[in-house]
């Protein structure tokens, strides 16, 4: 699947990287006023009724610029110092000029450990999307401060890419200090081409892309068409844009063709069944009555323990379970939201009496429609 620009889907829920270049004027403390300048177009795509999520690089940058350090650090020990110092102002930055538009933000500190083990997903998930659904804007950062080399996502263009995935976004826009990804080195070749659009598959994206120019981030090119492909694994778009250009979000959003578009081979419906049915392992089954049955196939929605009868297997929250009509024909497979315990106590209850029953609700549903794929 490959689309133009003007046959984008109407995009509502948005992913947004800003990286260290940009924000932190080349290492000599956060660029508060193009800061200021990006939250302002946020703000307006927010209150246009666009769903945002903000990652941003700048804490370790920040932090530098605060105890006056010229190189950044190469221990584990001073980088997480660095970025400990430096998140506090980048927090409250946003904060302030986000309030100004009378929206709040969140903080948001994940690991690599957080996306991968399947509770700490769920965990996340669901914190994310009540945030979006309260009208506040997530600001996410990688949690320097703890992640050792071997949970490190390695750059925020892979996070962004994560959270993208994490929250099925329509959009993710990484904001770089260049204009995009170009068929040779704009620095070195001045007859270089902007590549204004490419599937994400396209081998030439491995060819031209170069490392990071910049000693602030760990990211360049390499990374952002990386990311791109982590991205497309939910059917989500990228598009590579230059963040110092004025108004840049607000006319990505007017549908401009600016930077550079990278396209998802498959739609997110077939992405989201790949990654089920491919990545996961069935821990478990639940036998369901007819009315489940005719809802999940007829209406698309989301399986509620009323409709179980029984439960087998030993599963945790989060782990893939199978759905079985009453004589074990397959139906539909997902994440759910209860472990083997607590499913066959609220088995064929309704939603209501959940908390009664286990002591506390986390969902209303057994397994969200987001999470469940038909067979």
């Amino acid at each position: 699947m490959i689309m133009a620009r003007d046959k984008l889907p109407a995009t509502r829920r948005w992913v947004v990287k800003i990286g260290s270049a940009l924000l932190t004027a080349d290492g000599k403390g956060l660029a508060r006023e193009a800061l200021s300048g990006w939250v302002e177009q946020m703000a307006s795509l927010v209150l246009s009724g666009h769903q945002l999520v903000l990652v941003s690089s700048g804490a370790v940058a920040e932090g530098m610029s605060r105890m006056g350090w010229q190189r950044r650090p190469t221990t584990i020990h001073e980088l997480q110092a660095a970025a400990a110092i430096g998140q506090m102002g980048l927090v409250r930055a946003y904060e302030t000029c986000f309030q100004k538009h009378g929206l709040h933000t969140a903080q948001v500190l994940l690991t690599h450990d957080d996306l991968t083990d399947r509770v700490r997903y769920l965990n996340a998930r669901s914190t994310l999307r009540t945030l979006i659904q309260l009208g506040v804007v997530p600001v996410v950062n990688e949690n320097d401060t703890v992640a050792n080399d071997e949970l490190r996502f390695g750059d925020n263009d892979t996070l962004a890419a994560m959270v993208a995935n994490l929250v099925e976004a329509d959009l993710l826009v990484l904001l770089t200090d260049q204009n995009g990804l170009y068929d040779a080195d704009p620095r070195h070749n001045p007859s270089a081409r902007l590549i204004t659009e490419s599937r994400v598959d396209n081998a030439l994206l491995d060819e031209v892309a170069g490392d990071s120019g910049s000693g602030l981030g760990r990211g360049g090119m390499q990374t952002k068409v990386r990311a791109s492909r982590l991205a497309a694994r939910s059917g989500t778009a990228t598009v590579i844009a230059p963040g110092k250009g004025e108004n840049i979000l607000t006319r990505i959003a007017e549908g401009e063709s600016l930077g550079t578009l990278l396209v998802p081979t498959q739609g997110p419906e077939a992405a989201r069944k790949r990654w089920l049915a491919g990545h996961m392992k069935v821990r478990g089954r639940l036998v369901l009555d007819q009315g489940a049955v005719r809802v999940l196939r007829e209406s698309g929605r989301s399986l509620l323990a009323v409709g179980v009868k029984q439960v087998s297997g030993h599963f945790s929250r989060g782990e893939v379970v199978s759905c079985v009509d009453e004589v074990g024909r397959e139906v539909a497979r997902g994440l759910v939201n209860y472990n083997a315990v607590e499913s066959a106590k609220i088995a064929g209850q309704p939603s209501s009496r959940i908390e009664e029953i286990i002591g506390y609700v986390d969902e209303e549903e057994l397994i969200h429609r987001d999470n469940l794929v038909l067979v």
